[in-house]
């Protein structure tokens, strides 16, 4: 494997962390702020940089590249497997008129199977509902392969995010990655390091990640009774609590995001299902219990590995990211410390990410973990 990685920060050059060399028909990663990959100019420059065919571009709340973490730049890593061999699919949530279970089967079923190792995905995050995306791509896996990714962010603007394949970034695009090689090693995991607090309560009305009732109270209601003076700061601060769900018989929980607010009829729209009859609660955080939990992540990610990774994928959430603020770097510090200091690593803070659960191949969607996707060949 042969890596490039550079960043360009706004309205300067690039910047690379690797000797500039040509490499052979490589993967491209392109992480970067929403308002700069809706500049035709800034596009123009990537392409010119990197005039290699297979670019996938991604919208982040936050671009990582080494143990950085930059705003409003644009993050590269280029990778050409020597070994091993990648192919991309992608599809548009409005192609299935916003169904992401529709969406998910179609993208699975585009993808060559024979062989395949490990499927990453990179959605939008506005207009996908990353659950049922899940859903509709594990419909077809009939062997157990495992998926990990994430929904791209756009800040903690909330007002649109951007993907694409080849083609310059748009919205509503979904990117499907498949890894194939004998020699390929990929392992994954996803932690938190948030704390439930308050009483447990229970989903009496949802539909699918739209959730109207708990307890058989208006669901934003209660919620906002809970924030008290951070009411008025909602959608943003629902970031900061945001909700524990444990689906009814199951025994591991996972979180919940608050994408938006509907005050009309006392909704919240959430990054992912949100089931009836679930069991709910508040959850919390503080920057040493999130630096914690992406040591943890590390730790899982690395745990039975039988050759050292050469590329860490990093997903981790815009939630983390606002509690950890200037500090913010230091969860990503956590896991360079475990997986090494030769591994490259890139990556974004998202809206939701995807991973399955330790010990697990069925893959679920997260919020406010540090999801990781480590590759070697």
């Amino acid at each position: 494997m042969k890596l490039i990685q550079a960043y360009k920060k706004k309205n300067e050059n690039w910047d690379y962390l690797t000797k500039e060399e040509e490499l052979k028909n490589p993967l491209v990663l392109v992480f970067g702020n929403r308002m700069q990959l809706e500049r035709p100019e800034v596009i123009d420059d990537i392409r010119k940089e990197f005039p290699y065919e297979h670019l996938v571009f991604g919208s982040t709340s936050g671009e990582i590249i080494d143990s950085n973490v930059f705003d409003d730049s644009i993050v590269v890593t280029a990778v050409e497997f020597e070994k091993s061999t990648f192919e991309i699919r992608t599809d548009n949530i409005f192609n299935h008129g916003k169904d992401a279970n529709a969406l998910g089967e179609s993208l699975y079923q585009q993808i060559p199977k024979e062989n395949l190792k490990h499927l990453f995905v990179l959605s939008e995050g506005s207009f996908v509902n990353g659950s049922s995306l899940i859903e509709g791509l594990e419909k077809g896996i009939q062997n157990k392969v495992p998926v990990s990714g994430g929904m791209c962010g756009d800040d903690s603007k909330f007002e649109k995010t951007l993907a694409s394949y080849k083609e310059n970034p748009k919205e509503g695009e979904v990117v499907l990655i498949g890894f194939y090689g004998k020699t390929l090693e990929i392992s994954f995991s996803s932690f938190g390091g948030w704390s439930s607090f308050g009483p447990e309560r229970i989903i009496t009305r949802s539909e699918a990640n739209v959730l109207y009732e708990i307890d058989g109270q208006p669901a934003l209601d209660l919620y906002k009774k809970y924030l008290g003076d951070k009411a008025s700061q909602l959608p943003q601060a629902s970031l900061l609590y945001p909700l524990n769900v444990t689906p009814e018989g199951r025994s591991q929980a996972v979180v919940r995001t608050i994408l938006n607010i509907n005050n009309e009829d006392q909704s919240m729209i959430l990054a992912g299902d949100v089931p009836e009859n679930a069991k709910v609660q508040l959850m919390m955080a503080s920057v040493d219990a999130i630096a914690e939990g992406a040591s943890q992540a590390a730790m899982l990610a690395m745990k039975n590995r039988k050759n050292h990774p050469q590329l860490a994928l990093l997903v981790s959430c815009v939630g983390r990211k606002l509690v950890m603020n200037q500090r913010v770097e230091e969860e990503i510090e956590r896991v360079q410390e475990i997986i090494g200091n030769e591994v490259a690593i890139t990556g974004f803070y998202s809206y939701g990410e995807m991973a399955p659960f330790s010990g697990n191949t069925f893959c679920e969607l997260h919020n406010q973990t540090m999801t990781l996707t480590l590759i070697s060949e």
